[in-house]
C-alpha cells in the first residue's frame, strides 16, 4: 500500500514564544477536521542553530488525491494564511511511500 508524506518547515520572521504558539495551535488544531488528513504530528526546533528551521510539520494522505484534498480544504486555508504572514522562508517535499 502507498502512502503520500507532505513535510513542511517554517522559519519565523520573529521567532517570539508566542508566534511560535500561535503557529503550532493553528497546526494542530487541523486534527480531526479534515477526511484526507491520516497524521499529523507538529515538532518545534529545540537545537536553534544557524541552520535550524523553528517548527516541522509531517503529514501522512492515503494518496496524492487525499494531499490535494487537503491542500484546497477550508480548515487548511487560514494555516496557510497564517504561516505567510509570520514566516518565511519555508520548504515543503512530498513524497510516496
Amino acid at each position: 500500500m502507498r502512502m503520500v508524506k507532505h513535510i513542511v518547515m517554517f522559519k519565523l520572521k520573529d521567532k517570539t514564544p508566542d508566534n511560535v504558539d500561535s503557529l503550532v495551535n493553528a497546526l494542530e488544531g487541523m486534527v480531526g477536521k479534515i477526511d484526507s488528513l491520516r497524521f499529523l504530528e507538529v515538532g518545534r526546533d529545540f537545537k536553534e542553530s544557524e541552520r535550524s528551521f523553528d517548527v516541522v510539520l509531517t503529514t501522512h494522505f492515503d494518496d496524492r488525491e487525499g494531499l490535494e484534498s487537503y491542500a484546497r480544504h477550508p480548515v487548511h486555508q487560514p494555516v496557510i494564511q497564517l504561516a505567510r504572514e509570520i514566516c518565511h522562508p519555508t520548504v515543503v517535499v512530498d513524497y510516496e511511500i
